[in-house]
């Protein structure tokens, strides 16, 4: 809230200005999502803008008639319901008509559940029912509480895998998903006194949870604590890793230290993080998603992102916008990632906004250790429904000095692309035959790469590192030479890091 009627969300600008202004057609429906939660209530500084808030509750009750509008859906009521417990639970006194439309805002979420839609949504519709339980008496309000404790203690086990990522396979929603689980686990202590055995028992569970969660996402961080753009991903969405670490800390929840192994494999989830001295390479070897729910996959299979001496080197390009666009098709198509293409085709069949036909799958995944070197092979079966049934393979060789990438296509096919993204960070050079060059990053450190089996071309490309905003980089795209590519990134391994 930047304004006492202005809101920047998803790096837009916008002002409130009277009752048409909430469900404004001419706006981005998540804009307007964004809206109706009312996270400014509870973000940093939100004392300095108290008295905007009150007036903008009082605003939202008058100008939002029941049952109308996007505000009335049931994602966005759960998450303003509890923004506003939230904020009334930090000592906020709610006027007797605002306890009113909260009492009736939970009313209509508890008629309209989101089961069609599962994951994300049915986990905060269940969340709001247990705030509004735990923060309203009577009989309804302990209905309210069992019913969404009853779909959280089911839900949990159903979207938290036994390694600890969250099942629809994207770091931004793992990072939401954990932050519920806290938010639950600070409500369970707040209401302390008053918890049943099966609520004690919970937050039991929710606590376990958590401590895997964190694992997962401590192995899925980039050296400069964000996340990886792995299927819907972004930064600024989800709590950064280091908020949510410092959230457990008020809890008193211990965060163990992140196992140090040189090859971790995330077996349930599919990811591997490796490194080797002073890279850092996170590895997609995972299915897009639950097969029934995979609205928020990408058809990323078998990509890569990597950070040398602390910085950003390879990435995938990222998630900017939603919706059914010929933006968002790209984003998720398979050549806005650094991955292999076949016969320009998509690994996975990602279609309209949040949907997916046939997807690949990963097979045949080895990882070894030698003295001197990583080394992890995989395939994929995405293809396989083209002529030929040609199976991407892929092998990452890293060493202290070098990574080395091999792509190799078996099965028939007539045209495949290797395509490696850089941050925007990193500038390139090309020399003239295109298979070889420089690269360095603010920092002036060099990194020579080499294209060994194929044709390499440097093409302009963008970045999308959060919702709204796209920033030009460049992108090293290679031709297959008969079935095999490779490309070496190589570099002086010496004691230089980069900071932040």
């Amino acid at each position: 809230m930047v304004g006492q009627n202005h809101f920047c969300f998803l790096n837009e600008t916008h002002e409130v200005q009277n009752q048409s202004s909430w469900n404004d057609p001419k706006l981005d429906k998540l804009w307007l999502y964004n809206l109706h939660y009312f996270d400014d209530l509870n973000a940093k500084d939100s004392n300095d803008r108290k008295e905007w808030h009150r007036s903008l509750i009082e605003r939202w009750i008058n100008e939002n008639e029941v049952g109308n509008g996007n505000g009335w859906e049931p994602y966005p009521i759960s998450l303003r319901i509890i923004n506003w417990i939230k904020w009334a639970l930090d000592g906020n006194r709610l006027q007797p008509g605002w306890v009113y439309s909260l009492t009736m805002q939970t009313r209509w979420l508890r008629q309209r559940l989101e089961w069609h839609l599962l994951g994300n949504h049915l986990f905060s519709n269940a969340k709001a029912l247990f705030f509004a339980g735990a923060f309203f008496t009577g009989q309804e309000a302990q209905e309210w509480l069992t019913k969404g404790m009853h779909i959280i203690s089911n839900e949990i086990h159903e979207q938290v895998l036994s390694d600890g990522g969250h099942f629809e396979r994207s770091p931004m929603y793992h990072a939401l998903c954990l932050e519920d689980v806290l938010d639950l686990i600070n409500l369970s202590e707040t209401y302390k006194e008053y918890r049943t055995q099966e609520w004690h028992d919970l937050c039991g569970v929710l606590k376990e949870v958590a401590d895997r969660m964190f694992n997962w996402l401590d192995l899925m961080c980039h050296p400069d604590g964000e996340v990886p753009f792995f299927n819907d991903s972004n930064i600024g969405i989800a709590p950064a890793p280091s908020d949510l670490h410092a959230y457990a800390q008020r809890l008193s929840l211990s965060t163990k230290n992140r196992d140090s192994r040189s090859i971790q494999y995330l077996d349930r989830s599919g990811y591997l993080r490796i490194e080797k001295g002073p890279i850092v390479a996170l590895l997609d070897a995972a299915p897009v998603g639950p097969d029934y729910l995979p609205g928020h996959a990408h058809a990323d299979t078998l990509s890569f992102e990597c950070s040398l001496f602390g910085r950003r080197l390879v990435v995938n390009s990222g998630t900017s916008v939603y919706g059914t666009g010929a933006e968002r098709t790209w984003q998720r198509s398979t050549a806005a990632h650094s991955t292999v293409t076949v016969n320009g085709e998509n690994s996975s069949e990602v279609w309209s906004g949040f949907r997916v036909a046939r997807r690949a799958y990963p097979i045949d995944l080895n990882y070894h250790e030698k003295e001197d070197m990583l080394c992890v092979s995989c395939a994929h079966d995405g293809y396989r429904r083209l002529k030929g049934k040609p199976v991407h393979r892929r092998e990452w060789h890293l060493f202290q000095d070098r990574l080395i990438v091999r792509d190799s296509i078996e099965g028939g096919f007539s045209q495949a692309s290797a395509r490696y993204y850089f941050h925007p960070d990193i500038s390139l050079s090309c020399e003239d035959s295109g298979n070889k060059g420089m690269l360095w990053g603010k920092d002036d450190i060099r990194i020579q790469w080499q294209v060994k089996n194929g044709k390499g071309n440097v093409i302009s490309s963008s970045y999308f590192p959060s919702f709204g905003l796209s920033i030009p980089n460049h992108c090293l795209e290679v031709e297959f030479s008969g079935n095999k590519s490779e490309v070496i990134f190589s570099w002086e391994n010496n004691a230089h890091s980069i900071s932040n």
